[in-house]
């Protein structure tokens, strides 16, 4: 199933039902009074953020959602019923926009948490609200409100514990299908994962937390460039970043900052966010080199583990550095 993070969709409101001229007719009562009956509200469209989904596939296939229009006022002072409300269900993590201007409308990040997106229509009044003392037969009725409606946009941050972030090829799929029982596809070229891989990460005495690949970054993702700027934002709710660093390349610090500086550049509070270095495909260097590249990051002053994410060399040793920091977040 395709991961789908961003889509826009329109809502409408039930229109309110129009209030109803009528007159009391009945056998011994030759003056009866008016006896419209007002029109119901209309339904609103409210917005329900539901942790079972997981992504927003289902607005692929739907991007219309109506509520349904109130009940018209009937004589004998038969009001029209309420519209049904229309009720929209979306990931936890959703942020929902307004599709124009791009304002932020609400950020869904509990689960069963809702908002009011489209309010129905007022229903009109019926000819007795019109009836005094100068006019005991009211022919005026009112017609019910139009019923709130926009285009709107929502994106997915997913809601992860943990984050691994790296350049392509860094190792991030195969060191998730280590950390948790996700299958991730794993290949050499860049950009094996085109969408965000999430995992479950079990503990022998802690809860059990989620893992997020976030895929495709690359030099000038928070720019655009690659894939990465797509991805980006879903990094903003984890609370510990992994950055995944191959220790193959020559080009290994360099490779660091490009990706240290695009989150930076993104947000820079992600700057302050708990990060784990781990230093990946050790069984591919010497152990001379290892070192000095462990002493070099270090001065990071961040957290370093050595693993090989294809052997599983110090793999529990990461799942206890992760378990540790969750407890200290």
């Amino acid at each position: 199933m395709a991961f789908i993070d961003e889509a826009r969709f329109f809502v409408k409101a039930g229109d309110g039902g129009n209030g109803c001229v009528s007159f009391r007719r009945e056998k011994y009562v030759p003056k009866g009074g008016p006896n419209g009956g007002d029109g119901g509200k209309g339904g609103d469209v409210i917005i329900i953020a539901k942790s079972s989904l997981q992504s927003l596939i289902d607005f692929r296939y739907r991007s219309h959602f109506k509520a349904e229009r109130g009940g018209h006022g009937k004589g004998k002072d038969m009001h029209g019923r309420g519209g049904k409300n229309c009720i929209v269900h979306v990931p936890v993590g959703s942020i929902i926009k307004d599709s124009d201007s791009g304002t932020v409308l609400v950020d869904l990040a509990t689960d069963g948490e809702t908002f009011l997106v489209a309010q129905g229509g007022d229903g009109g009044m019926g000819n007795p609200h019109f009836s005094s003392g100068t006019n005991r037969t009211p022919r005026i009725a009112t017609n019910g409100k139009n019923g709130d409606e926009h285009w709107l946009k929502i994106e997915l941050k997913l809601i992860a514990d943990v984050g691994l972030v790296g350049l392509p090829n860094a190792g991030k799929s195969t060191l998730l299908s280590q950390l948790s029982a996700a299958n991730p596809k794993v290949a050499a070229y860049p950009f094996t994962t085109l969408e965000p891989q999430l995992g479950v990460l079990n503990f022998k005495y802690n809860d059990p937390c989620i893992i997020a690949d976030i895929p495709g970054l690359v030099e000038g993702a928070h720019n655009g460039v690659g894939l990465g700027h797509k991805f980006l934002r879903h990094i903003e709710r984890t609370s510990i970043i992994l950055h995944v660093i191959d220790v193959a390349d020559e080009n290994v610090e360099e490779n660091y900052s490009i990706i240290a500086n695009e989150l930076l550049s993104y947000k820079e509070e992600l700057a302050d966010r708990t990060q784990i270095l781990v230093l990946n495909k050790i069984d591919l260097i010497d152990e001379s080199r290892l070192k000095k590249l462990e002493k070099t990051f270090k001065a990071y002053g961040r957290d370093v583990l050595s693993i090989s994410g294809q052997e599983g060399h110090g793999i529990e040793h990461l799942k206890e550095k992760i378990a540790d920091k969750l407890d200290g977040n």
